[in-house]
């Protein structure tokens, strides 16, 4: 046997393995926590939880998806900006914009999954021809990127750092920023929703605002101490609904009912405390009915700002 031919039966024996470890740990960890029916609804700001807590990742490395080179769509130009403490840098990609006298309105567009890619992209046109810059962020650990993947807690001091520099863009209007995001990036959208003003509104389609929901379902992406029940907390909108900052529109596909846990709930909480919040579906499952959703997230905004 070749050289070549060894490591590769050795690449392809250590995948069955860890195939068959994953198959035999998978149910354990689904059952090593406990998923209350009703997450309870904390008291404090979430901005202010997230100034003193730092979540304890047990497993440090990059985020779980497969991923392709962040080279800009033809569309959009590569940026770079800073999060942590200025220690990563990462890549963005914002639509090409003529600046003009007027500064123009923007989206700060959070994509699905943990990897971002030029499919992602695509879905941004209805944005632009709207007349917004749009900036869509990756994510630390995401693409081959510097940093740790810790499932929807530090990622949330990257979406606040991409609308910091967002909001310095030559030709943007600052008072007049918006985030959406899809799936994963749904869930983040609420998340940074709750810890800054910087928005104006938000829309979150096909989020998750119960991370204990979330990580039952897929437990292969917990990194944190899921003994401290304070940590699926501090990922889940539904413990903090009361914490939005902006009007939020949370919507979802009809055929998606499992994914969107509580958003019923989680609009009760939220107006319990005059929070302007809207719920809604859409006909379709969790990528049908995402273009017509981003063109109800364009009609919201555009209401919002009017």
């Amino acid at each position: 046997m070749s050289s070549h031919e060894r490591n590769s039966f050795f690449r392809q024996r250590r995948a069955v393995l860890t195939g068959l470890a994953g198959a035999l740990v998978l149910p354990q960890m689904a059952a090593a926590f406990d998923v209350p029916d009703e997450p309870r609804l904390a008291k404090h700001d979430y901005a202010k939880v997230r100034s003193h807590f730092r979540t304890k990742l047990l497993q440090k490395g990059p985020a779980p998806d497969k991923y392709e080179s962040l080279t800009a769509p033809a569309d959009a130009d590569k940026i770079f900006y800073r999060s942590g403490y200025g220690e990563l840098e990462l890549v963005a990609w914002v639509s090409k914009y003529k600046r003009e006298r007027t500064a123009k309105p923007a989206v700060l567009f959070l994509h699905g999954g943990n990897a971002m890619g030029i499919g992602h992209w695509q879905l941004m046109k209805p944005y632009m021809d709207a007349g917004y810059v749009v900036m869509m962020p990756s994510l630390r650990g995401e693409n081959g990127q510097m940093g740790n993947f810790s499932g929807f807690y530090d990622e949330v001091d990257d979406v606040l750092a991409a609308a910091e520099r967002l909001a310095h863009l030559p030709g943007v209007d600052p008072g007049r920023l918006f985030i959406a995001g899809h799936s994963i990036g749904g869930t983040l959208t609420m998340l940074t929703a709750m810890s800054t003003q910087k928005f104006r509104a938000a829309a979150p389609i096909s989020g998750n605002p119960n991370a204990f929901r979330f990580f039952s379902r897929y437990p292969q992406d917990i990194r944190f101490d899921d003994s401290n029940t304070h940590e699926f907390e501090v990922r889940s909108a539904l413990c903090y609904a009361q914490s939005f900052k902006c009007p939020i529109r949370v919507v979802h596909g009809t055929e998606e009912a499992h994914f969107n846990d509580r958003a019923d709930l989680l609009a009760r909480r939220a107006r319990a405390a005059g929070i302007h919040i809207e719920t809604d579906t859409v006909a379709g499952n969790h990528t049908s009915a995402l273009p017509a959703e981003i063109e109800q997230s364009i009609r919201f905004f555009h209401g919002v700002a009017a």
